[in-house]
């Protein structure tokens, strides 16, 4: 049978080749991180530069490697794969996505426990940001390290090699995930078939330590060897870096093409890894220095670093893919200005570019690969960063569990006390790493904590006194109508750009009070976004008259798609005259902006410092008569004042 006489089968494939392509996409954008912990998280274990070592003895290996392998399973498996990417908003993820859910549903059980844990979500956020700074100065640096093991002369080379590594990455951002993803995407097919043979040629040697995938290896040596194996707990989390990365993502590709990949190769291969790394070392505890490296013969060393060096620039992509998406969803929710984004994909929402986030990750990654200088160093602030994050994320989780789904409470009692407990034992063990890095991330999360709560209470704030200052619009027409505010109408066109209908453009209002004038044609233009590719033009605006269908003034509400850029003067030229009661005259139209200028007044509302944070984070803000693709020559902008 032909494909021309069967249009069922020819659907069938051409869905299962995008399918495809959307996985391998995944595997070279999502997985990155998780999938090269194998690198430098058994080396970390046993690094006898570690404050509280590991000494290597078969019991110790065997536990650690049990630990490994069911610390991947319960948290990343069940917590995430399972568990958290169900929970989505409108196919986002990441822990930004829970906490719209939770303002979504707070009200079924209370507005002041939505409210703290809004704020725990918005603190794991600020981590997330940590872990984002940190990921790629840890996994580029632990893989040009690998130099050392092919000649110890290249050791000086590796901080400029790593540099060079780090800024090119940041500047083919702007390409796209897409594009990334198709030229990463082959690269860690690579990376993990490479890893998983190499691992099963490790394990071959010494297969009794297939045995540690049995439970009792891990819980006897946390409950055998306590207090060895709680302080290894800080490093054996290193093996789930990237899990929160992997749900940030997955508006960039999907769930199911996410849990896919993970299941069927990622897992896999890394545990692959971590055994045969395991059996190494049981052969010859002198191997703990290098693991990873030292599993391959001497001549394909060299080889491994490149290959490595190349899975480690895909990991940083894996937490900068998913820091732009955590940035947009925090600014749609009121935590962050409005920044400039970019779409780059027709096909999935979440594949965006965020230059403003791009180049401050950039500066954040290159400060930490020269103030460290060593993957091990990076290592103990590292994991603070992603068990907070981890916890954080479990713990709002569950609390949607219940709000949305209305999951039995005796059920999620039992899963949220097992997966919190191995949480709090991660956690309380990077708690012991303060003093030697786990400080790090605390501060960079406390710090964006700060500054998007400081936003979000600010903005509040500027919302209320803006409104007051605006007023209503439809009271506002009928009192121009009735002449309670006499003015004169001059000829041309005013295109005044407003945040909604209900309130009057502050730059109109200025014109009509103190000008006392208004233009003989005015349209008040209201941008929505809505959560599809492209709006047809069918559907792109709406009308209103506002009561009255001679006054010449209108309100046009312009519907875009989120792959669209909206274009105010393209939208009113295809406007009927009669609807706007007149034709507007674009070309020579004046396009006004109501602009505000914040100042740190004198009012109690917030302290004077944080005033001062709002107004700076304010400068930030993308310019809007770009982002609406008004002509500058044509465009006036009108201030008003503000106290904070």
């Amino acid at each position: 049978m032909t494909d021309r006489q069967d249009p069922t089968a020819r659907a069938k494939a051409v869905k299962d080749t995008v399918r495809l392509a959307v996985i391998v996409g995944a595997l070279g954008v999502v997985f990155g991180d998780i999938g090269t912990s194998p690198i430098y998280t058994i080396q970390t274990v046993f690094n006898p530069a570690d404050p509280h070592p590991v000494p290597v003895s078969v019991d110790n290996v065997y536990g650690i490697v049990s630990l490994i392998f069911w610390s991947v399973t319960i948290v990343v498996t069940v917590t995430y794969v399972l568990l958290a990417m169900r929970a989505d908003n409108n196919g986002e993820g990441g822990i930004m996505a829970l906490i719209t859910l939770l303002r979504r549903f707070g009200a079924r059980t209370g507005r002041r426990a939505a409210l703290v844990l809004a704020g725990v979500g918005i603190f794991g956020a600020a981590l997330f940001f940590g872990d984002s700074m940190i990921t790629p100065a840890i996994s580029v640096l632990s893989a040009v390290e690998g130099l050392k093991v092919v000649d110890e002369g290249f050791e000086a080379w590796i901080i400029p090699i790593t540099a060079v590594i780090i800024v090119g990455l940041f500047l083919v951002q702007r390409r796209g995930t897409a594009a990334v993803g198709r030229v990463f995407g082959p690269v860690m097919i690579t990376w993990f078939a490479v890893i998983g043979v190499v691992g099963a040629f490790g394990i071959s040697h010494h297969p009794e330590i297939l045995r540690a995938l049995l439970p009792t290896y891990a819980l006897g040596f946390l409950v055998g060897h306590f207090h060895i194996a709680f302080f290894a707990l800080a490093a054996v989390v290193l093996a789930v870096t990237g899990a929160e990365a992997l749900y940030a993502d997955m508006g960039h590709f999907g769930r199911r093409a996410i849990s896919r990949g993970w299941l069927f190769l990622v897992f896999p291969a890394c545990v692959l890894s971590y055994f045969g790394q395991g059996a190494l070392i049981l052969d010859d505890p002198a191997n703990i220095s290098s693991p990873f490296f030292l599993l391959v013969p001497q001549w394909a060393r060299l080889l491994l670093v490149v290959l490595a060096t190349a899975a480690t620039v895909i990991a940083s992509q894996a937490v900068i893919t998913g820091a732009f998406s955590v940035a947009a969803q925090a600014a749609q929710l009121g935590y962050l200005p409005r920044l400039g984004i970019t779409h780059t994909s027709a096909v999935e929402r979440g594949q965006i570019y965020v230059p403003w986030v791009n180049w401050l990750l950039m500066v954040s990654v290159l400060t930490l690969v020269f103030a460290f200088r060593t993957s091990a160093a990076l290592a103990f602030a590292f994991g603070m960063a992603v068990t907070g994050t981890i916890t954080l994320t479990t713990l709002l989780f569950f609390y949607v569990a219940r709000v949305k789904w209305g999951t039995p409470r005796w059920v999620l009692v039992i899963g949220a006390t097992v997966l919190l407990v191995v949480d709090g034992l991660f956690l309380a063990a990077n708690l012991t790493k303060l003093a030697h890095g786990a400080w790090l991330p605390l501060l960079i999360g406390l710090t964006l904590f700060t500054v998007m709560t400081t936003w979000q209470k600010g903005r509040e704030i500027v919302t209320a006194k803006r409104e007051q200052l605006e007023g209503s619009l439809r009271e506002f027409v009928d009192d121009l109508r009735s002449g309670k505010k006499p003015t004169q109408v001059v000829p041309g066109t005013a295109i005044f750009l407003n945040r909604g209908s209900e309130t009057v453009p502050l730059a109109m209002r200025a014109n009509v009070d103190h000008n006392h004038v208004r233009h003989e044609h005015v349209a008040i233009m209201s941008i929505e976004t809505e959560p599809v590719p492209r709006v047809p033009e069918s559907e792109r605006v709406v009308v209103d008259d506002l009561g009255y269908a001679d006054d010449g003034i209108t309100h046009v509400t312009a519907r875009y798609g989120y792959m669209e850029t909206p274009d105010v003067p393209a939208a009113l030229a295809k406007l009927d005259p009669a609807a706007t009661e007149g034709r507007l005259e674009l070309e020579s139209a004046s396009y006004f902006l109501s602009k505000i200028e914040l100042q740190a007044g004198d009012a109690k509302t917030m302290p004077m410092w944080r005033k001062r944070l709002f107004i700076a984070t304010s400068h930030i803000t993308a310019d809007a008569a770009d982002s609406f693709a008004l002509p500058r020559d044509n465009t006036v902008v009108m201030g008003s004042h503000i106290e904070v």
